[in-house]
């Protein structure tokens, strides 16, 4: 499964899941339909299933359009959340397995962001690495803001995430990574790991690269949401539990 990786509006990412051999392809959180529609048709795709993992509009911005092109695709979304996305055509929950292209897809709810938030993992297959999609519930160096949710459930959340193989590749939404670290170092100053990929990010951002997808393994060691348990946070934020220190965090991520 080869995942292209579309640039839209001012940080958003689409991802494009593509199976050569069938033509077809698989998006991932549309915000807008033109340049998902320019690069399948560029490619001759077609579009096959639409996975959506939260209601916001630049999330679900450009599915009505995609699927007037493409009548017959599917849309994956959160089953708890059909008001906010009425043109699902396949209600999930955490737990539920799909195949896409071949490859099996996992089910996570993990709400914190919004109440309805779900992630689609896919494990390692047929040589193939494991890679997850998880929306605006972790992001590289940070974690979504809690519009609907708890810092409990998204302590929850990113738990479960966290503990996914550390191969995993994380293609989450947003280009919001030299902001997220520029953060996330005034709150862990004594990391080197942080302050090594901060210097990169820095690096890449200014060549004009991407920095995503990241990856499991650099989140649990760079990512002061995904270490809420370490004392240095705890220390810094004044709190001891877990779930009390990604508030405060948050809290001070929000107005930084």
């Amino acid at each position: 499964m080869e995942i292209q990786r579309l640039p839209v509006l001012r940080d958003n990412y689409v991802f494009v899941l593509v199976d050569r051999a069938a033509a077809a392809a698989a998006v991932v959180d549309p915000a807008v339909a033109e340049p998902v529609i320019a690069a399948l048709e560029a490619q001759q795709l077609q579009l096959s299933v639409v996975l959506q993992t939260h209601h916001h509009n630049d999330h679900i911005g450009g599915t009505p359009a995609l699927l007037s092109r493409w009548p017959g695709a599917q849309v994956w979304a959160a089953a708890s959340d059909r008001a906010r996305i009425p043109f699902q055509t396949d209600g999930l929950r955490g737990g539920d397995q799909r195949l896409l292209f071949h490859r099996p897809v996992q089910v996570l709810e993990v709400p914190g962001h919004t109440r309805d938030h779900i992630a689609f993992f896919f494990p390692a297959s047929g040589g193939e690495g494991p890679e997850l999609f998880c929306g605006d519930t972790l992001f590289a160096g940070g974690c979504g803001r809690l519009f609907e949710g708890t810092a409990e459930q998204m302590l929850r959340s990113l738990d479960q995430l966290s503990g996914l193989p550390e191969a995993t590749r994380i293609w989450c939404a947003h280009e919001y990574t030299e902001a997220n670290l520029r953060f996330a170092i005034t709150q862990e100053p004594g990391n080197p790991a942080l302050q090594e990929r901060f210097q990169l990010v820095q690096a890449m951002r200014a060549a004009g690269e991407a920095t995503v997808p990241s990856s499991v393994a650099l989140e649990r060691a760079t990512n002061p949401f995904l270490r809420c348990r370490e004392a240095s946070l705890q220390q810094v934020s004044g709190c001891c539990e877990p779930a009390l220190v990604l508030a405060e965090i948050r809290r001070r991520k929000d107005v930084f």
